[in-house]
């Protein structure tokens, strides 16, 4: 048992999954949810997680060894201040959030001032279902979770919360907030424009009605994570604009010239294309463990 208290503020798909794998691989002697909404103690309930949800932000983050910030990034800030006045001094205070260079610099010193500890971190996990009824024990196994600690961070808290996540079954890697946040603007953000983009373009309903009848696999299989909760990934492209810019303006100069390829009926260059990608994506599927869906 790593920690004796365990507080999860925000109990949605991650918040809830967190919760069910705590449990599940015992790594706290108790384990605490916030929640907005009355109704929401009930979904947790059925969700498997009884006597687990409360209302009272002071409460559930009293005496906690280790909290958790689960929600979208745009409420962070705000809980935080409210619940600073019952953070246990010495206390580690970290998040999920998939932008970490504004979330840190917000809350690192809110979160001193209290004698406590905080410390990034985003689990590479989630699913186009939200909320706790989607929960799983097993969302984070196998998959990778970045630490971004920085200059002020206690290497004892920073080893403690490494041996968490790696607990409930992640695989701990450590950057800097800064560079996270460049690499996750390609690999995560970016995705997820491209299919919200591609979405709203193919199923527009002023196209022939013919179209969705013929959106097959493929399609589903590259716009499933178009259903993601649009509050949150709002807040992750204001949150890592500069960075996703950036992403943006590379890949549409890149698609521009696959289309200049096409255009000019450029065979061969449209065949190398292809093959670039489908040699780096089996050579990546190769020698990466199967990652949770996200």
């Amino acid at each position: 048992m790593l920690f004796g208290k365990i507080t999860l503020v925000g109990v949605g798909l991650l918040g809830g999954s967190l919760a069910l794998a705590i449990r599940a691989r015992n790594t706290a002697q108790f384990v605490r949810g916030y929640v907005r909404r009355g109704a929401a103690v009930t979904d947790c309930e059925s969700a498997g997680l009884r006597g687990f949800a409360t209302c009272d932000l002071l409460e559930a983050v009293h005496d906690a060894d280790l909290v958790i910030l689960c929600t979208p990034l745009a409420q962070m800030h705000e809980l935080t201040e409210r619940f600073i006045p019952a953070l246990k001094a010495g206390a580690i205070v970290t998040d999920v959030g998939s932008v970490k260079a504004s979330v840190v610099a917000e809350l690192e010193s809110i979160v001193a001032s209290a004698g406590a500890q905080f410390i990034g971190a985003h689990p590479m996990a989630g699913a186009e279902r939200t909320g706790v009824s989607a929960a799983r024990a097993d969302l984070f196994r196998d998959a990778v979770c970045v630490l971004t600690p920085t200059s002020k961070s206690s290497p004892t808290a920073v080893e403690q919360l490494q041996a968490f996540w790696t607990a409930i079954g992640s695989r701990v890697i450590t950057t800097t907030p800064e560079l996270h946040d460049e690499l996750v603007a390609r690999s995560s953000h970016l995705p997820h424009v491209l299919a919200a983009q591609l979405t709203t373009f193919v199923l527009d309903p002023v196209l022939p009605k013919h179209q969705l009848a013929l959106c097959a696999n493929g399609f589903r299989d590259t716009t499933r994570i178009a259903s993601g909760s649009p509050e949150m990934w709002r807040d992750i492209a204001l949150a890592n604009r500069e960075n996703l810019s950036q992403a943006l303006d590379v890949f549409i100069r890149e698609l521009e010239q696959t289309r200049d390829a096409i255009q000019r009926g450029d065979a061969k260059l449209i065949e190398a294309f292809f093959h670039a990608a489908k040699h780096r994506r089996d050579a990546w599927c190769a020698q990466t463990a199967s990652p949770s869906p996200e």
